[in-house]
């Protein structure tokens, strides 16, 4: 009961009552998801308890969690902000910034600064990495919990969390910046950490699997640590699948699946395919962009134009081809 996705700050609120914005954030999340699926099955009175619940959150959120460029990332038992330019250390956290944008509970254009923020404080070209935080928390009277016990730039306490690191480019590409998303994307894709003879000796971790972690203090910078991290890789793939080449599974109130694409390409595609297997069904999908990369105007299954551009999946065992165009 007192800590948040960020284990190591287990002392933030540990005597009941630290506040952690991020949590807020997915919370609202939560709540709003929630209160679809109780309307989606007649329950009317928890769904409408549930969106006045997750409206209320979101103003709280705006009133107590902006710091002025950022969303702050909590609050102690005394009521002190964590993640606020006021503090020597973890002015900063990517979580909230991230995490306005995703879960839709930040306003638009305090979202637009924060993630501006991000971009300026956590995300180091040089290095090929995106801090979870910073500065660290190394010598100041802070003290969060046990992550002040990692070396400062190491693991949660201002290296890369990969985890995190997603999210961060999960959260350009629902705001549409396709340039951004995908930059970032090629930065923490383990695969670019060992192209070159020295970028192994530095990274010195499988370049084929997902790294919890990415150094980012001398002399480690760029140093990777505890891979075959299933976490990290199950939001690397959400990321490319849905986030980047935007494919999205889905099912509708009455149970029948189907694929929205909501891509957020570079502009320099012509295109992908995609060999999309639904059960004992495969279906083919060339997906062809005019250059915007992010509006789908038109989805053809089987040489039907699809009124609603949602591909409906069935399970004949009978491959299907489907043309995707996007402007």
């Amino acid at each position: 009961g007192c800590g948040d996705w960020n284990d190591g700050m287990n002392l933030v609120g540990a005597e009941g009552r630290g506040e952690s914005v991020w949590l807020a954030f997915f919370l609202f999340d939560v709540l709003r998801q929630f209160s679809a699926l109780a309307r989606r099955r007649g329950d009317v009175v928890r769904a409408d308890r549930y969106s006045a619940e997750a409206t209320r959150l979101q103003v709280n959120i705006e009133e107590h969690g902006w710091d002025g460029q950022w969303y702050r990332r909590a609050y102690f038992d005394n009521g002190e902000p964590l993640g606020s330019a006021l503090n020597p250390e973890c002015q900063i956290d990517a979580l909230p910034q991230c995490w306005a944008v995703l879960s839709g509970a930040g306003a638009p254009d305090r979202s637009a600064t924060a993630m501006d923020s991000v971009e300026r404080f956590l995300v180091r070209r040089d290095a090929r990495l995106i801090q979870v935080l910073e500065p660290p928390f190394d010598k100041s009277a802070l003290d969060p919990g046990y992550i002040k016990g990692y070396v400062p730039g190491v693991r949660e306490n201002g290296g890369q969390y990969t985890h995190a690191a997603v999210w961060t480019a999960m959260a350009f590409a629902a705001r549409g910046d396709a340039a951004r998303a995908w930059d970032l994307f090629r930065m923490i894709n383990p695969v670019s950490h060992a192209t070159t003879p020295e970028e192994v000796a530095r990274y010195r971790v499988e370049p084929y699997v997902a790294a919890a972690d990415v150094y980012a203090v001398h002399p480690h910078t760029g140093r990777g640590g505890w891979t075959w991290y299933t976490g990290s890789a199950g939001w690397m793939y959400r990321l490319i699948t849905e986030s980047l080449l935007g494919l999205n599974l889905e099912v509708d109130p009455q149970g029948i699946s189907h694929l929205r694409f909501a891509p957020c390409l570079p502009p320099d595609w012509s295109g992908f395919k995609v060999h999309y297997r639904y059960r004992d069904t495969m279906y083919h999908i060339d997906v062809q962009n005019g250059g915007g990369g992010t509006a789908v105007n038109r989805v053809v299954t089987d040489r039907q134009e699809q009124p609603d551009r949602l591909i409906r999946l069935v399970d004949d065992r009978q491959d299907h081809h489907v043309e995707v165009t996007v402007t």
